[in-house]
């Protein structure tokens, strides 16, 4: 199994600051979880994830929009890319998600809406090995509400189940979506057919907690 080697970092600005880095290298190395507080996330200005790898976690923050598609940074400028809280690419890490495309129809922009039997036809190209163009059938079911604790607060989330099958693919996907606004505060997503990485939302980019 490839282990993941995204340097998850916190950004070294405000109240997290420096005296995490150390911290973060050593979960990257794969010791015990980094944490963080919901003060510690509230004095740092910026939107914050929380991503975790086969090696730990650490908290990332959103460092550039284009057209939609989100870029959240680490400091040694390791990036995942989000768009409607779906991991499209990540740079910096093994395996690396070139890129995932959903073709056809896409349901993440709110998965409120989401109906019994919907399939989600996507392509992967993953690095190393030149693995382009995999396509990968992702089976979307509602699993009911459940609570979700982040940063010590409750949230009452529906749970969606994705199961992905095709090219050697056999993982489940997992979100986690606000009924008031369709917005995912957790999931669990595939970057390659052996890797997933854990997505927390600590402090959201604003715009998108806007009920859709």
């Amino acid at each position: 199994m490839s282990m993941l080697l995204v340097a998850i970092t916190m950004s070294g600005c405000g109240a997290i600051g420096q005296s995490s880095i150390k911290a973060v290298r050593l979960a990257i190395q794969g010791t015990p979880d980094v944490q963080a507080t919901a003060r510690e996330v509230a004095a740092n200005r910026f939107p914050q994830i929380k991503v975790t790898g086969p090696n730990g976690g650490a908290i990332l923050v959103l460092g550039n929009l284009d057209d939609g598609r989100q870029a959240w940074y680490s400091s040694e400028r390791s990036i995942v890319f989000l768009r409607d809280g779906v991991i499209v690419a990540t740079h910096g890490g093994i395996p690396e998600l070139r890129q995932m495309a959903i073709i056809g129809a896409n349901p993440f922009h709110d998965l409120r809406q989401l109906k019994p039997g919907t399939r989600v036809e996507r392509r992967y190209d993953v690095m190393p090995g030149h693995r382009y163009g995999m396509r990968v059938t992702g089976h979307l079911q509602k699993q009911g509400r459940e609570p979700v604790q982040i940063l010590g607060r409750t949230r009452e989330l529906e749970h969606v189940r994705e199961r992905l099958n095709g090219h050697g693919w056999k993982r489940d996907n997992h979100y986690w979506v606000d009924p008031a606004n369709g917005f995912i505060w957790k999931s669990v997503q595939a970057i390659g057919p052996d890797t997933s990485l854990e997505l927390i939302q600590f402090k959201p980019y604003a715009p998108d907690l806007r009920t859709r």
